[in-house]
């Protein structure tokens, strides 16, 4: 049987006081989230707790599923966006600070200034999210690793695009994996070593050229 249409947010928001509102929606979300849970989580509970009617609220999510969706979202763009901030956008780092700076926003999941997204969401994430999404949110994050490496004007002759390919699942896969898991390691241990894994490959592909 084909799978029931997934819930979605109505509308993005564009002007500034849409956005605000939507913000404060996400962090009241996050703050019932974290004290009581997905089941805690109501329409009403997060209108009542953002300081709207709960109409307002459904202009933009329809239920809770929808909001999910949105947050989930949400997390994917603030993440982007600190790539394309301090990742891509300078100019004047060396290719092994920027690959440090890469790696660390792609796999920590509780770097300060990131929206939350815990075990408990992820677990959750199949009511919202299909493959067409995953596959997105990939190539997505793969157009910033090529941007990232050909930011690195001191990195000559540049990483292959397979490379980079290969660098960025093995990123993005460990940190899913990990929030699937929940490994009794330290987290920012692991980040260093994803680091150094990425840093080694790099210094490898320019000792052989």
């Amino acid at each position: 049987m084909p799978h029931a249409p997934r819930s979605k947010p109505l509308k993005r928001p564009t002007q500034a006081r849409s956005k605000f509102t939507v913000q404060a929606i996400y962090d009241a979300f996050v703050r019932i989230w974290t004290a009581h849970g997905w089941e805690g989580v109501t329409t009403r509970a997060v209108a009542l707790e953002t300081g709207i009617a709960v109409g307002t609220l459904y202009d933009y999510f329809p239920d809770k599923e929808a909001l999910l969706s949105g947050y989930v979202r949400h997390c994917v763009d603030a993440l982007l966006a600190r790539l394309d901030a301090e990742v891509i956008a300078p100019s004047d780092i060396a290719w092994q600070e920027r690959v440090k700076r890469l790696v660390r926003i792609t796999c920590d999941t509780r770097l300060d200034g990131l929206p939350a997204f815990d075990h408990e969401m992820l677990m959750l994430e199949h009511r919202v999210a299909e493959p067409k999404h995953h596959r997105r949110v990939y190539e997505e994050l793969a157009g910033r690793w090529e941007q990232a490496f050909a930011s690195c004007k001191d990195l000559l002759p540049p990483l292959p695009s397979a490379t980079v390919h290969t660098l960025l699942t093995a990123a993005w896969g460990a940190r899913r994996y990990r929030l699937l898991v929940q490994p009794e390691t330290d987290r920012d241990e692991w980040v260093v070593d994803m680091e150094a894994i990425v840093t080694a490959r790099v210094s490898m592909h320019l000792a052989v050229h």
